[in-house]
């Protein structure tokens, strides 16, 4: 009897030792799980995304076209259809006329409007030949604003090359390039320019001062 009740104390001692050398070799977390020992291959990683309104903010001015390399932007002016209709019918942008009947149409409304100032300002202003020295004085500063159109067509522009006019409108339509950006056209608006300016000087003359209207600078 007391050599079994021996035994079982020995058996006893070793499998308590053995329980506590394992529970200090392995420790467990709080959920009991036991901690790794080994390193985990398992790679961290983090995710930062922005906070984003649910509602888009309406951007009042943008690139133009949605293209931000143009150099251009579109406000609600430029791009009203009131500002791009007026704009469209200016003959510089009228793409539909001939470059000669733009040139002769912008050339007659300069020469028209440049004889008042002349005269009015001139240095012969207070002179009875201040009409005809205003008109030739306007006479000059046309064919000084054709020379100007001359050499800078002759400098931008390559016989033989075609336009190099933009293809889209301010919504993104498609276009036919304008011929006035070309050679070609570009030489027809500068004689169109200079017929209607001479053109127009000498209808304001005409008016004022062999009609003998009864305007307010005379």
């Amino acid at each position: 009897m007391a050599a079994a009740a021996s035994t079982m104390a020995s058996q006893l001692q070793t499998s308590l030792a053995s329980s506590l050398t394992t529970k200090l070799a392995t420790p467990k977390g709080i959920s009991g799980a036991p901690f790794r020992v080994l390193p985990s291959t398992r790679k961290s990683s983090f995710t930062i995304k922005a906070i984003q309104s649910e509602k888009p903010t309406y951007q009042v001015i943008q690139p133009l076209n949605g293209d931000p390399f143009i150099g251009s932007l579109e406000t609600p002016i430029t791009s009203s259809p009131l500002i791009a209709w007026y704009l469209s019918n200016l003959p510089a942008y009228r793409t539909a006329v001939s470059p000669l009947l733009r040139g002769i149409e912008v050339g007659l409304a300069h020469g028209y409007l440049l004889v008042g100032p002349f005269v009015m300002t001139g240095p012969l202003r207070n002179t009875d030949i201040k009409g005809p020295a205003g008109s030739l004085a306007a006479a000059g500063l046309v064919v000084i604003l054709s020379l100007c159109l001359t050499i800078y067509g002759v400098s931008s522009f390559k016989e033989g090359e075609p336009s190099i006019a933009p293809s889209l409108t301010l919504t993104g339509r498609k276009k036919q390039p304008d011929p006035l950006q070309t050679a070609e056209g570009w030489a027809k608006f500068t004689g169109g320019f200079f017929f209607g300016g001479i053109s127009g000087v000498i209808w304001a003359y005409f008016l004022l001062y062999v009609l003998d209207l009864p305007y307010y600078f005379k």
